[in-house]
């Protein structure tokens, strides 16, 4: 049960910066259009900010799209249809990108096509700014062998170690599960554990509850196969 990986697993931290970028938009088609061409950190900071702000809140985050849309231009149905998008789906930062393009201008279409909506324009007071997020990712002093002791590291990192290896692993690193899942599976041969973790939505959590759902996953799994 408690046999040594075949690599240690490295824990890493990471620090991030937010940088105004120049784009704004006033409308729902120069919002369009700035997504499109936007870096790849301008859509994970607007999808993810409210995480990175509030790391003790809980659950269901919503995108910074879908509230600027619902409650500067009042497209309410648009606002619930950019909240609603299930970020977890998605393993990239580019196919998140599609997913946010295909529903506004969906929905710009149907305003066109039905004469409905007022296709209303912020004051420059509530106009969107386009901001990323640079972050900074370095190793911490932890390691863990094996599974006793990936446990017992998760117990000490900062919630800043989860959220690089749950989150920005995932999505902008393009991996296709979180770090934990990989190494668990990879290293340890423990596919059924690695799964169960694979399963976990994080976004319905708060860091420090993903942590606690996380060990106690691994801990369940220790007790059920060491009878």
């Amino acid at each position: 049960m408690m046999k040594e990986a075949k690599q240690p697993f490295v824990f890493y931290t990471r620090l991030h910066l937010q940088e105004l970028t120049s784009r704004k938009a006033r409308s729902l088609k120069e919002l369009l259009e700035n997504i499109r061409e936007v870096s790849g950190s301008v859509i994970y900071h607007h999808t993810h900010s409210f995480l990175q702000r509030y790391q003790s809140l809980s659950p269901e985050p919503p995108n910074d799209f879908a509230y600027w849309v619902g409650e500067v231009l009042g497209e309410q149905k648009l606002a619930e249809e950019l909240a609603s998008i299930d970020t977890i789906q998605f393993s990239s930062i580019r196919a998140l990108r599609n997913k946010l393009t295909q529903t506004i201008a969906s929905h710009i279409r149907q305003m066109e096509r039905t004469g409905q909506g007022q296709f209303r324009v912020a004051s420059r007071q509530e106009q969107f700014h386009f901001v990323k997020s640079i972050s900074f990712i370095f190793p911490t002093p932890y390691l863990a062998h094996d599974l006793l002791e990936f446990v017992e590291v998760l117990k000490k990192v900062t919630i800043n170690s989860i959220y690089f290896h749950v989150f920005e692993a995932k999505l902008r690193l393009e991996k296709s599960v979180n770090d934990f899942s990989f190494w668990i599976d990879t290293n340890l041969d423990m596919p059924a554990l690695a799964e169960k973790l694979a399963r976990l939505d994080p976004y319905t959590y708060n860091l420090q509850g993903l942590r606690a759902k996380i060990i106690d996953s691994i801990n369940n799994y220790i007790k059920e196969n060491s009878k």
